[in-house]
């Protein structure tokens, strides 16, 4: 048992002063008592603000090694995803299992030391080069779990079903191949991420993931749900004007709007992007109880559009954020995107404010919203619930002489990653004074991986 004392705290039923939390050995919370005097053997968390800490829903860990290399626009007279996709393609050729491992490391190490105590690993990278699998058909899905065994970083695994090229059925080509699996060999490779997972601890989830609707044909998609009861089931959709086209051509119906009606959603699914949504689409998402995957800085960087996040929020909809890409890793700066770009959208501020704090609506809704779509027991601090959980500096410059919600204000909106100096997920101590304990040598191997990647690019 482990126990923190802090003067100031977000528990689940509001700001409270004075509170010590225990910790089980379970990786819950034991016990908090709020208006309480600290104990011999209570950690002081001194000058520090304790909150829940959110998972980070959404992320393609091999793609944190590409940040830098795709800004310069190329031959075609407008850049777009799809531009930004064959760079990414070309890319997948250089990287072996021991790069994969060292750069997930690196991504995990970094989402803790920005707040986040779980990710959500959206796995779509299975086979060699040139699209054979690896005698072990989890061998990848092994290294996402190695480096999770390494940082302490909770994992929600999401093994990717990746079909073929487009709604025609065409065969998958180029870079694609190495996520290339049919129903029988994504048996397989989720079979051993299962296996895989089964060493780390408790807190660990499977789920699987159809990549999209342009990669897995709508029965395919019904039937991935069925192979992981209980646990979450992501999808991409939406994220492009193109690939709406492509599904409403093929199939008679856009793809949010095909999810809800012919496949069926409900909480356990995360609906990854939904940025083109008709109006009737985002009520109806926000309906169904599952959770909008919102992310923010990849969705700005690749040019993909604005999401409708007033209409789902006040139609109820849950939504979360993650780090895509990994171009840049920031809980804070991800939410404060989400809100510039309502902002920008509407010509209005405070957009996702509702009655009170920016910061606390897009905080507490980002934190229930991650916990729902990675499974995880978290979400507050509450007894019962897993010990995530992070700290503010109080005495940050960007929160100084704030309190409350203003704290998470001046945080999201004025502070950057230097303001978060403890993370605990499910309990495990993975950050101090704002670094991860096992940052050196994650850097150290990382470094080494980057300078070979960019030397053969």
């Amino acid at each position: 048992m482990n126990t923190l004392f802090c003067e100031g705290a977000l528990l689940a039923g509001g700001w409270a002063r004075d509170v010590r939390v225990t910790l089980g050995a379970d990786g819950r919370i034991a016990a908090i008592e709020a208006g309480a005097r600290a104990q011999t053997g209570d950690e002081r968390l001194t000058g520090r603000i304790l909150l829940p800490a959110p998972s980070n829903l959404h992320s393609h860990a091999f793609q944190r090694a590409m940040a830098g290399m795709t800004e310069a626009r190329g031959p075609d007279a407008r850049d777009s995803f799809w531009t930004w996709r064959k760079l990414m393609y070309r890319f997948l050729e250089t990287l072996n299992p021991d790069d994969v491992e060292a750069i997930a490391a690196l991504v995990q190490v970094e989402m803790a030391e920005a707040g986040y105590a779980a990710v959500g690993e959206f796995h779509y990278l299975h086979n060699q080069p040139g699209g054979a699998p690896y005698a072990n058909p989890a061998e990848l899905a092994e290294r996402i779990t190695a480096a999770a065994s390494e940082t302490g970083l909770g994992l929600t695994l999401l093994p990717v079903l990746y079909m073929q090229g487009g709604c025609d059925g065409r065969p998958l080509s180029g870079g694609q191949l190495r996520f290339a699996c049919g129903l029988d060999a994504f048996s397989r490779i989720l079979e051993g991420s299962v296996a895989a997972a089964g060493g780390l601890p408790g807190d660990t989830r499977v789920g699987v993931a159809p990549h999209s609707l342009r990669a897995v044909p709508p029965e395919a998609v019904r039937m991935a749900a069925t192979l992981r009861p209980g646990n979450p089931v992501h999808i991409h959709a939406a994220e492009q004007v193109a690939e709406v086209a492509e599904v409403e051509a093929a199939h008679g119906a856009r793809p949010v709007a095909l999810l809800l009606d012919q496949v069926g959603i409900d909480q356990r699914w995360c609906l990854i992007h939904t940025t083109h949504m008709q109006p009737a689409e985002t009520q109806a998402l926000a309906r169904s109880g599952a959770v909008a995957g919102l992310c923010p800085i990849t969705e700005s960087n690749l040019g993909d559009g604005i999401f409708d996040a007033t209409r789902f929020r006040e139609s109820g909809g849950v939504f979360g954020v993650g780090s895509d890409s990994n171009l840049r890793i920031s809980l804070s700066e991800e939410l404060r995107t989400l809100e510039y770009s309502q902002r920008l959208g509407d010509q209005a501020r405070a957009v996702l404010a509702g009655p009170g704090s920016t910061g606390r609506a897009l905080f507490d809704g980002a934190v229930a919203g991650t916990a729902r779509a990675c499974g995880r027991s978290s979400g507050a601090i509450e007894v019962g619930r897993l010990a995530d959980l992070m700290t503010l500096d109080g005495d940050n410059l960007a929160l100084a002489g704030l309190d409350g919600d203003m704290a998470l204000d001046g945080w999201i909106f004025a502070g950057d990653d230097r303001a978060v100096r403890d993370v605990w997920s499910a309990g495990r101590r993975l950050v101090t004074a704002g670094r991860h304990f096992a940052r050196d040598a994650v850097e150290v191997r990382y470094r080494a991986v980057i300078a070979r990647l960019r030397n053969a690019a």
